[in-house]
């Protein structure tokens, strides 16, 4: 029997329904507003075709997100969706290294991105072995300061390092979900090379810390894969030089001088430890690409300005110069990515630079580089905290680059002690042997042979497989 409701409570009550009511419609207002309101955000970043490029049958969006108001922080970013079903492939985010190098000039124009520049930057082909067959790649420039990204505050570029780095990536993601909320619960895996050995572990571990107090709004991180990886600087550093010896670009002499006079866990060394670096380069290596000892270096003769690049970079794990990169490869791409993206028609199309950044769009800052003011010691402890938490993890590496090479991450990562689950076996792609693979209790670790220190750009057939195998979770193939 329902209760018996006095007659003076009456007009109570429905005073109570009608406010929950307006309460109700001001939330459904406020929804439909917000949800306008970043519909409008993300239909202002789509592109409709960048110059020069062939037609495409699948959607681009690039643009600004502020990650910190007060100091005018905004993060630039390229989205390639997949032309295959995109609403039910998943986001990788792709980061770059240096520190201080753009994801639009290396990672999106010259290796995993749908996109190749023409020689001499006049416009853009496609790559057959582009990511967004099986992903839509999100490429993301971090820290403020690199390639389109920007800070208001001026000091930020002298001021930076790992720390924020990984702060205002989450934010980035957090935000830019909240303009692209059909991504907001899709399987999101985390991608780059280098010093994004740093970056993409870092931002992982930003992203746990994030959904263990965010609940329905957590994001829904499944793995990250880095390759040729920065990664602690003990190991980095006695790995590299012993590929140096192993691989005949040194002497004896110079190997024990340095083996024996660097402290290779320190962020800076001795004066005469950088000398030894300086004479091993200057005098035993040669004319070579240090990213890949094998390949031809780009002609400097080539007529093509070329701003700050890694050929001027310092990697924070160890003090030396670097000097910059077969069939089918042009080791002049990065000078190309210099013309294009600085041209205004481009820039109009991809809806960058709009603040107009008083300085020259470079594929590398210098700056940022040169001012780098915090650097884990080791990621090693954060690979340690992702394994526990279930992340999926894959380590790749290109056998012949002397600049973060093989040596370094095996070196590195056998201080993990992983357990072994499948042992090591060579791995094929389109009958050949695309390298080696061994799969860890929580890591898998894979070569690729004959692949420089961007893997996709030297063997793009190979890193495709590496991306398709690593999202469907299963090892590289043994035919």
């Amino acid at each position: 029997m329902l209760p018996i409701i006095p007659m003076a409570k009456l007009p109570s009550l429905f005073l109570i329904i009608h406010l929950l009511f307006l309460a109700f419609q001001l939330t459904l207002t406020h929804q439909n507003n917000h949800n306008y309101y970043h519909k409008q955000q993300q239909e202002a970043d789509r592109i409709t075709s960048l110059p020069g490029q062939p037609n495409v049958t699948f959607h681009q969006f690039s643009g600004y997100v502020t990650v910190n108001q007060e100091a005018g922080r905004a993060l630039f970013y390229w989205l390639t969706e997949t032309p295959n079903n995109p609403l039910s492939k998943p986001l990788v985010i792709w980061l770059n290294g240096g520190p201080g190098c753009s994801s639009v000039a290396y990672g999106a124009s010259e290796e995993v991105g749908p996109f190749r520049l023409n020689k001499g930057a006049s416009g853009l082909h496609l790559n057959k072995f582009s990511w967004n067959k099986v992903a839509n790649i999100l490429f993301l420039e971090t820290p403020a300061g690199v390639g389109f990204s920007y800070s208001n505050r001026s000091s930020d570029l002298l001021d930076t390092g790992d720390r924020r780095t990984a702060e205002d990536s989450l934010e980035f993601v957090i935000r830019w979900m909240e303009r692209f909320p059909r991504y907001k619960h899709r399987e999101v895996y985390i991608a780059g090379e280098s010093y994004a050995g740093h970056y993409v572990p870092q931002l992982a571990r930003q992203i746990m810390r994030y959904n263990s107090n965010s609940g329905s709004n957590s994001i829904n991180l499944k793995g990250i894969m880095v390759g040729n990886a920065v990664t602690d600087n003990y190991y980095d550093n006695l790995g590299t030089v012993t590929y140096w010896w192993s691989h005949a670009m040194i002497s004896d002499k110079t190997y024990h001088q340095l083996i024996n006079t660097c402290d290779f866990k320190r962020q800076k060394n001795s004066n005469e430890c950088e000398t030894l670096y300086s004479y091993a380069m200057d005098q035993e290596f040669g004319n070579i690409d240090q990213y890949n000892i094998y390949a031809p270096p780009c002609n400097k003769s080539d007529g093509i300005h070329l701003g700050a690049t890694r050929q001027t970079m310092r990697l924070p794990h160890r003090p030396v110069r670097m000097s910059r990169q077969i069939s089918g490869y042009d080791p002049c791409t990065e000078k190309y990515a210099e013309v294009y993206y600085n041209r205004p028609d481009v820039q109009k199309a991809f809806h960058a630079n709009i603040t107009r950044i008083p300085y020259k769009w470079t594929a590398c800052s210098e700056t940022l580089n040169r001012n780098w003011n915090d650097t884990e010691v080791s990621i090693l402890p954060i690979y340690r905290e992702l394994i526990s938490a279930g992340i999926r993890i894959w380590v790749f590496s290109g056998d012949v680059d002397s600049v973060v090479p093989v040596t370094a991450t095996r070196y590195a990562l056998a201080q993990l002690k992983l357990k072994t689950k499948v042992p090591w076996y060579p791995w094929y792609v389109n009958k050949q042997v695309g390298g080696w693979t061994e799969v860890y209790e929580g890591l898998t670790f894979a070569s690729v042979r004959g692949a420089g220190h961007e893997v996709p750009l030297f063997k793009p057939r190979a890193a495709l497989q590496l991306i398709v195998s690593f999202l469907k979770g299963q090892p590289l193939p043994k035919a």
